[in-house]
């Protein structure tokens, strides 16, 4: 929390990458497959856009939503729209990442199930104003 009683900016962002950590884990990409491949996802971008205020407290979740990947899935964007309890949006995190050869510290390509894994999120639609 923040001296408002608000959730700390930088909370969104932890939220948002621990989404995407549990998205790769259902794919069957946890911490110890990205170990064993010497492999690991890496951001270029981060950006939050804040528009309800959280409180101590407070359920929320989180939606993630496929903004873009390349052809042979080495980048990709993602948004992470965060909901407050009674579905209105919290904020939304974009992040463009890829995928980093650990041991070169070199962009990759990932394995194909991953990229085809990506290719299977949602899309994202911008809401309308």
């Amino acid at each position: 929390m923040d001296p408002n009683g608000h959730m700390r900016h930088s909370a969104y962002a932890d939220y948002a990458a621990d989404q995407r950590l549990v998205l790769l884990a259902e794919w069957g990409y946890d911490i110890k497959e990205f170990a064993r491949l010497r492999l690991g996802p890496i951001l270029f971008r981060e950006e939050t856009t804040f528009l309800k205020e959280i409180h101590i407290g407070e359920e929320i979740r989180v939606d993630s939503r496929l903004r873009s990947v390349n052809d042979d899935g080495t980048r990709w964007s993602i948004t992470h729209t965060i909901y407050k309890a009674d579905g209105r949006v919290a904020a939304t995190v974009a992040v463009d990442g890829a995928w980093l050869d650990l041991d070169k510290r070199k962009l990759t390509t990932p394995p194909a199930e991953l990229s085809t894994a990506f290719r299977e999120l949602p899309l994202y639609e911008a809401p309308v104003k």
